[in-house]
């Protein structure tokens, strides 16, 4: 890669100046296909080599997925270790909440704030990305998150946490909707879903880390007359701002300008996605746009979307807590996190390939949500000091919570029929984790933003200090929401069922 990859892209600039990234037969294309008898159609003046294809996505996927995936752990570390400071070294005295003088509702509110700007901020931050190339505006947000994380160590009051919370709110608000944006630049929608997935798991890697880097950190407790929960913020705060410099000048940024893929293949990249990238920019009219917000079956997908929200916030932030209240106390708790998240991302990786192998998003989504939301229920019924069977009903529900999440997304994609219906609805999803590209929505994207951050406020508050060590109300809130979300899926799934009977021989079929 080289520096050459971070050049602005504004498709409108590149036009004028006579290298638009598309060619004219791509602007017919945009106005539709020829009615003249004998036309020629992209298709027919740009085959794809199927060989040649393969090729290209192998290199691809060599070069981007990888730095995307470990950018986004890095991400996530930076938001939920304040999870894992807030008991570290609790038995001397020295975790977050000891030394701050906080109390569990602030530290409630303090994980509430960042809610708030990531829902403020993430629309705004995205759409500097038409502004700025991935590989500069990715870097900014790195040392923005990176630094945030790093001058939390310093804090030395409630209120100066709060703040720095909504700061790093702000900073991490562009990135995963960022990257779903940059994968439409290299990829084809149906290829986008399945590497989407890779790169949502991460959020179950960086739980691992997080509990094996805290356990270690745990043992420096004092050094440099620092508490160990500072030197937890230093530590993984540092790395992005390192890689910050590395993503600057070597990030790819778009196949046009890609000198680490040979002019052929640089050509291959473009012309591959002619008909994707020109539904990046389709326009729809008020008609159209009514006409997808009335249909109520993407509704129906988004509420399924919503109830996994509240599990994945709460065991997010509050696993250490959990497992603290098993009777592992002290760094045992964080190296006991380390499991249910490792198991996590194996199981959501596997699962996702093979359902989208067998195009079984819904089976792969409805199953996982049903025994996620018995283990939580389990949990919430066992008696507290049943320590070994409520860590192993742990273990399964966090793997099986997050094995859904990528189904899900995915199962919405597909049934995604025409061009007005993927200009509106993915933007709806975004914020909640969905596949596609960013479009100008602005006022369905922060309507959609603000409310899935009230579904996280939820998670937030379910873990009741004065509950510990059972915190029946968070496991049973969390399997109840599991379980109605299986039973959205199930009528949704009756739903195209039934539509696909009703539907002519030789129609496209909804995806079931």
């Amino acid at each position: 890669m080289s520096a050459s990859d971070a050049m602005p892209h504004n498709p409108s600039k590149m036009e004028e100046a006579g290298t638009a990234p598309f060619s004219s037969v791509d602007k017919d294309f945009e106005k539709g296909p020829s009615t003249d008898e004998g036309a020629s159609t992209p298709e027919e003046l740009f085959v794809v080599d199927g060989v040649a294809e393969k090729r290209l996505l192998r290199q691809l996927d060599l070069r981007i997925l990888p730095s995307c995936m470990f950018i986004y752990t890095l991400n996530f570390l930076a938001r939920a270790n304040i999870g894992n400071a807030k008991i570290l070294n609790a038995d001397s005295g020295d975790s977050l909440l000891q030394v701050l003088d906080m109390t569990s509702e602030q530290f409630s509110t303090v994980l509430t704030v960042f809610f708030i700007s990531y829902a403020l901020f993430e629309t705004p931050s995205n759409y500097m990305l038409k502004h700025f190339s991935p590989p500069h505006w990715f870097a900014f947000l790195m040392v923005g998150w990176g630094g945030t994380d790093m001058i939390i160590s310093s804090v030395k009051s409630y209120s100066a946490l709060t703040g720095l919370r909504f700061l790093l709110g702000a900073f991490e608000a562009g990135f995963y909707p960022g990257i779903i944006y940059f994968l439409t630049f290299w990829y084809r929608p149906q290829e986008r879903a399945l590497r989407l997935s890779f790169i949502a798991a991460c959020t179950s890697l960086s739980g691992a880390f997080g509990g094996s880097i805290a356990y270690g950190v745990g043992l420096i407790n004092g050094s440099k007359g620092l508490e160990a929960w500072r030197w937890l913020f230093i530590i993984e705060g540092a790395p992005s701002c390192a890689l910050a410099v590395a993503v600057y000048f070597f990030f790819p940024a778009y196949p046009e300008t890609a000198t680490w893929l040979s002019a052929k293949e640089r050509e291959l990249a473009v012309k591959r996605l002619r008909g994707e990238a020109s539904l990046g920019h389709a326009k729809i009219t008020w008609t159209q746009t009514k006409a997808t917000l009335m249909d109520w079956r993407l509704y129906l997908h988004y509420l399924a979307f919503i109830t996994v929200c509240v599990p994945f916030s709460s065991i997010s932030y509050f696993a250490p807590t959990i497992v603290n209240g098993l009777g592992y106390e002290g760094l045992r708790a964080q190296l006991f996190t380390v499991p249910p998240f490792a198991i996590a991302f194996v199981a959501t990786v596997t699962c996702s390939v093979f359902a989208d192998r067998y195009e079984a998003w819904s089976t792969f989504a409805w199953i996982p949500m049903v025994v996620a939301g018995v283990t939580f229920l389990i949990q919430g019924a066992l008696p507290p000091r049943a320590f070994k069977a409520r860590y192993a009903m742990l273990c399964l529900s966090t793997t099986f919570s997050n094995i859904c999440n990528p189904s899900l997304i995915t199962w919405l994609t597909v049934n995604l029929r025409n061009t007005d219906a993927t200009t509106l609805a993915i933007p709806l999803m975004v914020t909640i984790g969905t596949v596609g590209q960013i479009t100008g929505e602005l006022r369905s994207r922060v309507s959609i933003s603000l409310s899935n951050s009230l579904i996280m406020f939820i998670g937030v508050y379910i873990y009741k200090a004065n509950e510990a060590p059972g915190y029946r109300t968070g496991h049973f809130t969390n399997g109840a929401f599991l379980l109605a979300g299986s039973l959205v899926i199930l009528v949704l799934r009756e739903l195209y069922r039934r539509r696909n009977r009703n539907m002519t021989p030789g129609s496209q079929q909804w995806r079931v």
